[in-house]
């Protein structure tokens, strides 16, 4: 099985196709997000985390997606407006997907797949760190916000290798 997702493409939430490939180099946080959930307060967290590690090679890939309670129902316009009125998001956004069922973005099968812990992603700001080989290597919950100890931890021990 494919452990990394280096091999796929996205589409940005301005419509382009972006290689994932690109990103090999950097260390990955990719993220499945939602306008209107309990956890979107997280956004502010993960600005910091970009703000804090951009420089040091971490990259914010976030997803929106609808897939958990229709908790991300608008455009990609109006998701991004969202993102940069009220968090001031500038790490990367990227069009919306289904991160679970029959329409699974091939990125979210890849990384429920090879994930250390298989299995549905069970809500919205689920995490998985890649690093910078493309290698899908830690997962963690909706719950684990941006500036815990353990997410931290991670990202800095990915960004050092």
């Amino acid at each position: 099985m494919n452990n990394t997702v280096s091999d796929l493409a996205v589409k940005t939430i301005n419509g382009s196709e972006k290689k994932l490939s690109d990103y090999v180099g950097n260390v990955l946080l990719i993220v499945n997000v939602a306008s209107y959930c309990g956890y979107t307060p997280q956004y502010a967290g993960l600005e910091k985390l970009n703000q804090k590690y951009k420089q040091s090679g971490l990259r914010i890939l976030a997803f929106p997606c609808n897939d958990f309670g229709a908790q991300e129902p608008g455009s990609n316009a109006e998701i991004m407006k969202f993102c940069t009125t009220n968090y001031g998001v500038n790490f990367e956004m990227f069009d919306k997907v289904h991160a679970i069922g029959d329409k699974q973005h091939p990125l979210y099968a890849r990384l429920t797949k090879a994930a250390k812990v298989p299995g549905n992603v069970s809500w919205n700001f689920e995490k998985f760190l890649v690093s910078k080989t493309g290698e899908i290597v830690a997962r963690f919950g909706s719950s684990v916000k941006p500036d815990s100890t353990e997410l931290i931890a991670a990202i800095e021990s990915e960004l050092t290798k």
